[in-house]
């Protein structure tokens, strides 16, 4: 069944695209193994070859098939072989990059969960469902920011925001997409966000150190152990990264285990393949050429 029916037509609408190549991205995350030509692609898209390259390149920023190539595990072996030098860097100064996110500025301020709890009694949340290049996603945010963003790795929108209330305890939600909606335009658009952590002392040393992983750069989870000064508690970090609400603007999917293995993701090992391989893309120094001129 192709990923959507639809007349072949020039693009000229950005939210029409953008849903699209979305669609393309999550088919692809799911039967990359396959290494399906640009006629398959395509065929599933419901476009021609050609309008299919044109589209998802001026989206992703590389053809299909370096794409694919993205999401193998060769890929993600030398990226974790690659990554140490720059990100000796990253944590020496605090600083993820430039390009990071494409120049999102993330800020945030933490909170234990008792000081959570004081402020959380009769605090009411807003959440809304937008669009992404990782399909349909999930934000939920408080007048100060960001305290949730989660994937719809089910299709099951229900069980996706019981999921993700689970670390919001305390706390009215109320679904509002409209007040929503300028978080979802930063956080995938390259604005400024702002996140309300919540978390006890060692996650939230986790969830820090995550945000000082450089775009296209990854690390295990002995690694990262290493790096926050409590070698030997891999396991511990793992089911801190695990706990963490806010995807994407907190880099989780950018922690692997050993040997590059893609797994354990709380919105699917796919999902996590697919965010991997577009940040890659987003690293191509063809695209950061771009940037800067």
């Amino acid at each position: 069944m192709a990923i959507i029916e639809m007349v072949e037509q020039d693009n000229r609408d950005e939210d029409y695209g953008f849903a699209l190549v979305g669609r393309v991205l999550s088919w692809l995350s799911q039967n990359w193994r396959d290494q399906p030509s640009l006629e398959r692609i395509a065929a599933e898209a419901g476009l021609s070859p050609y309008h299919l390259h044109r589209l998802f390149t001026r989206y992703v920023g590389v053809t299909p098939k370096k794409y694919v190539q993205y999401l193998t595990l060769d890929h993600a072996k030398q990226a974790l072989d690659n990554s140490q030098s720059v990100l000796d860097v990253a944590f020496e100064t605090g600083l993820s990059g430039a390009g990071r996110l494409h120049d999102l500025f993330v800020t945030h301020e933490t909170m234990t969960p008792g000081d959570w709890k004081r402020r959380g009694d009769g605090l009411e949340l807003h959440y809304g469902w937008h669009d992404s290049p990782f399909g349909e996603c999930l934000i939920v945010a408080s007048a100060r920011g960001v305290c949730g963003l989660a994937f719809n790795g089910t299709d099951d929108r229900a069980r996706t925001l019981a999921d993700l209330c689970t670390s919001l305890d305390g706390a009215t939600v109320v679904e509002n997409p409209d007040t929503i909606r300028p978080y979802a335009e930063a956080a995938f658009g390259g604005g400024d966000v702002h996140l309300v952590l919540r978390g006890t002392p060692f996650q939230l040393k986790v969830w820090e150190a995550l945000m000082r992983i450089p775009e296209g750069s990854v690390v295990t989870y002995s690694d990262l152990a290493e790096r926050i000064g409590a070698p030997g508690s891999a396991r511990a970090v793992a089911g801190a990264v695990a706990r963490n609400p806010v995807s994407w603007l907190i880099p989780c999917h950018r922690v692997i285990r050993n040997g590059g293995t893609i797994s354990g993701y709380r919105w699917h090992p796919d999902k996590k393949r697919l965010i991997l391989a577009w940040e890659a893309a987003q690293s191509e120094p063809s695209r950061n050429t771009e940037r800067a001129s």
